[in-house]
């Protein structure tokens, strides 16, 4: 009997909540969150503004709801960049072999040869700190993990026996790639989805700390972190509530992920058996 392991369950609500929160702040939030109102500096968290205000009077929540969707929404682009540009090359590479495979793998290997972060900064410093900018560096530099896990999956399947009764069917090459084994690859993929998801998160909060993220006054959970260091004697909630955010969305990530893996590896399914 299948199940709901409680890590899915406690992952899937933690997640659901931040996206739930995101959605919502594109069309509404408690105030809005690029009004500049001097009266109300630094408040610390109230009955009127409950996670207190900035240092330019904006309301600490409706920024935290807006940031989420802009990091959110960088997150999971990028993965599906990423997700996309990798599954392709991957494919190619492990089902054509040959010169294609050794072509592809080298371009792969020396895009693996950067730091992701540090091929993002290059990156980054050609496009300039915009939000299209982030998810091209972003998805570059993540594209030769997807794509070394795609082609490991697809050297095991090539020599299965429903490919091969594909070509003897008569199916063509590129039919037999997206229709008999492409299919066997979700799996690994959705597994692997999840953990980028979180791996760009992480970069993306990261490049805003930097100051290479969405330009301000724009708000994502990094560059909310970066403008707190000057206040964080006198208004720690600054710090405090984007770093939650972070690290609760990562923790959401990581036990949705860890559910997938079990329930989608057959090691796992015979070790639970």
């Amino acid at each position: 009997m299948r199940y709901l392991a409680p890590n899915a369950i406690l992952g899937g609500l933690i997640i659901g909540i931040m996206g739930l929160g995101a959605l919502l702040s594109t069309l509404w939030t408690p105030f809005d969150p690029l009004a500049i109102n001097f009266t109300a500096r630094l408040q610390p968290p109230g009955h009127e503004h409950w996670l207190g205000t900035d240092e330019f009077g904006r309301d600490v929540l409706s920024r935290l709801m807006a940031a989420a969707a802009a990091s959110m929404g960088i997150s999971l682009l990028t993965m599906v960049a990423a997700i996309i540009g990798g599954t392709a090359v991957g494919l190619l590479a492990g089902y054509l072999r040959g010169w294609t495979d050794r072509i592809l793998m080298a371009f792969n290997d020396a895009l693996l040869a950067f730091p992701g972060i540090l091929l993002a900064l290059g990156l980054l410093a050609i496009t300039g700190a915009n939000k299209y900018g982030i998810i091209l560096a972003l998805g570059l530099a993540y594209l030769p993990s997807v794509a070394r896990v795609v082609r490991g999956t697809v050297f095991s399947l090539r020599e299965k026996e429903f490919v091969d009764a594909s070509r003897v069917m008569g199916n063509s090459e590129a039919y037999t790639m997206v229709r008999h084994v492409l299919p066997n690859c979700v799996a690994p993929l959705t597994v692997l989805a999840t953990s980028l998801f979180g791996w760009v998160l992480l970069a993306e909060s990261s490049l805003s700390f930097l100051g290479l993220g969405v330009p301000p006054p724009a708000p994502t959970w990094g560059n909310m972190l970066a403008s707190s260091r000057p206040y964080i004697g006198q208004a720690m909630w600054l710090a405090i509530f984007p770093g939650l955010c972070i690290s609760v969305t990562l923790l959401g990530i990581n036990l949705l992920g860890d559910a997938l893996r079990d329930r989608l590896d057959p090691r796992m399914r015979r070790i639970r058996a």
